[in-house]
């Protein structure tokens, strides 16, 4: 499964759609305005909310919190004793862990567990300068979370970079 996103500058309060590889609309991120804390929607095409998205108001370090029907599905953070600065760790509510590292800021990085790859995020394979690809490598991947995840960690790394 292939998914193009329209890469540009996040700010709060902008949404997007995402697309299939065939250019159908499939999901938008809705980026909530005015809000304390940083949030986005990922609705379907009729609007409905598939995942919640939003900043961990008090935490130690930067996390954002994804849940779907009002119930927590992970937690993002940047790992802390990682020699690549662009590495960051998704815990799962069961318990699994997922790693996302690679240049985040280049929109070419991968999701793994254990190991294992279940996502590449990549301009490479891409004409339109302007777009990144997610392509799901594993059927039985969840496509919600693991777009959620690159939209969570894209925002992370930028806002990163912003405050230095």
């Amino acid at each position: 499964m292939r998914f193009l996103v329209q890469d540009r500058i996040l700010g709060i309060g902008e949404d997007y759609w995402i697309e299939d590889e065939h250019g159908s609309k499939v999901f938008l991120v809705d980026g909530k305005a005015m809000r304390l804390r940083d949030t986005f929607e990922l609705k379907d095409t009729q609007g409905r909310v598939l995942i919640d998205i939003h900043q961990k108001m008090l935490a130690l370090r930067d996390t954002m919190v994804i849940e779907r029907d009002g119930e927590a599905l992970a937690k993002i953070r940047r790992k802390w004793l990682s020699l690549l600065r662009n590495h960051y760790r998704v815990s799962l509510v069961d318990g699994t862990e997922l790693d996302v590292s690679g240049k985040i800021l280049d929109r070419e990085f991968a999701v793994e567990y254990d190991g294992e790859l279940l996502a590449v995020i990549s301009r490479r394979w891409l004409r339109v300068v302007e777009t990144y690809g997610v392509n799901i490598v594993r059927e039985d991947a969840d496509p919600a979370l693991l777009i959620a995840v690159a939209v969570c960690v894209i925002h992370m790394a930028e806002k990163e970079r912003d405050e230095r």
